[in-house]
């Protein structure tokens, strides 16, 4: 019997509004539980600051698609723009260029092509070229993998190309055969669910009894292999339901402006990100903005506040998001709309994530999310490990 392990295990989406009226999800196996405060972001966002303690502004891994055309790799793309809309707007061949893309520019992480036009993809820079799953997948800075391998601390971690099915089997292995001390294991399941279902919807019960079965299974399992078993259940942000739609792309396209000449943007679920390049779109865009009453422009002052401000305006000069239940559709993200959606304000109540632990001793000072890094920290403190080798199934990833 080894004697401590470490579980950590993320819930995508599992936000505090969604949990809060179920008290007895992971009630046995985790009782203790706490609202948190997300960041300002998407999961591009969220996973890297819970992964290594730092903020959007110090990681730099914040929104997906920034305008660079000096530094874009998809150049060689532009030819796809020869292709029909109608069959290039479609998700499942949108998705089969993906893979043939991922592979082709040896991106590590998360990859999407989403809805960029590709008669203008050659003006974009992609920001997550490597998994911040993985050592050294940081923007900037370090995560909790680059922690692990300096302790010498053997571990498992999700291998986001796998099910959750096989991820969860993978972790069950590694504890039987007693060859880690420390887990992350990431199920975005509950996420794609909320997006195509809402967050009301009768197969959330469903699913998360569903997780609960499996942390259940893996707790037996980890109880009859290592003395002390903690575990820490957490989400990265909730989910809210779309009832209004926004065409904002119609009303900036109406202003006659030149993309790549006057402006860019990136049209993202919720937010818009816009670049200038002549004083024609400087003034009128904003002066559209401002009349869209689904929306507002964020302040600086108030990026600086949920530390995504970035002085360079690498991922925009300007930011508009739209208030919460408002989806911006059509957009880079999508043609058509979803059911729900996160990336609003973090203030906003279905931005709130979650913190489930079997451990009373969680500090009162871990409130935001990328706070649960000190919980990983804490439990790298061992005096019982000493310089062991990853679990094959992270080396394998």
């Amino acid at each position: 019997m080894k004697q401590r392990l470490d579980l950590f295990i993320m819930i995508d989406a599992c936000g505090w509004e969604i949990i809060k009226d179920r008290p007895q999800f992971l009630r046995t196996l985790a009782p203790h539980r706490r609202k948190l405060e997300s960041v300002f972001g998407y999961s591009s966002t969220c996973v890297p600051s819970i992964l290594s303690g730092h903020w959007p502004d110090e990681h730099h891994n914040w929104c997906y698609f920034i305008h660079d055309p000096k530094n874009s790799p998809f150049r060689s793309l532009s030819w796809l723009r020869w292709l029909p809309k109608a069959l290039t707007s479609r998700r499942i061949v949108r998705r089969y260029l993906t893979k043939i893309v991922k592979s082709t520019l040896g991106f590590k992480g998360y990859f999407d092509l989403y809805n960029i036009p590709f008669h203008l993809i050659h003006l974009f820079d992609f920001t997550e070229k490597k998994s911040p799953l993985q050592p050294c997948g940081m923007n900037r800075g370090p995560n909790v993998f680059d922690l692990l391998v300096e302790k010498g601390v053997p571990y498992f971690v999700t291998e986001p190309n796998l099910s959750e099915e096989i991820n969860r089997d993978r972790l069950i292995a590694d504890i039987k055969d007693e060859r880690i001390d420390f887990a992350f294991q990431y199920w975005a399941g509950l996420d794609g669910l909320l997006h195509r279902v809402g967050n009301q919807s009768p197969e959330i019960d469903t699913k998360l009894a569903e997780y609960e079965a499996w942390i259940t299974q893996t707790m037996a399992v980890a109880q009859k292999h290592y003395r002390e078993v903690n575990l820490h259940v957490f989400s990265d942000h909730g989910m809210a339901n779309c009832d209004q739609h926004l065409d904002l792309r119609s009303k900036i396209d109406a202003l006659g402006l030149r993309i790549g000449t006057d402006y860019n943007v990136v049209y993202d679920s919720t937010m818009a990100r816009f670049w200038f390049f002549s004083d024609a779109a400087r003034q009128k865009i904003p002066l559209v903005l401002q009349g869209v009453p689904e929306g507002r422009i964020m302040p600086d002052e108030e990026l600086k506040r949920f530390r995504a401000h970035f002085a360079d305006g690498r991922f925009g000069e300007l930011i508009f998001l739209v208030q919460e239940g408002v989806l911006i559709v059509p957009s880079h993200m999508g043609e058509r709309p979803i059911r729900a959606m996160h990336g609003y304000h973090p203030h906003d109540p279905q931005s709130y994530a979650t913190l489930f632990s079997n451990t009373s001793s969680v500090p009162p000072d871990i409130t935001h999310i990328p706070h649960i890094h000190r919980l990983m920290e804490k439990a790298l403190e061992r005096p019982d490990v000493k310089c062991a080798e990853p679990s094959i199934h992270a080396l394998a990833a």
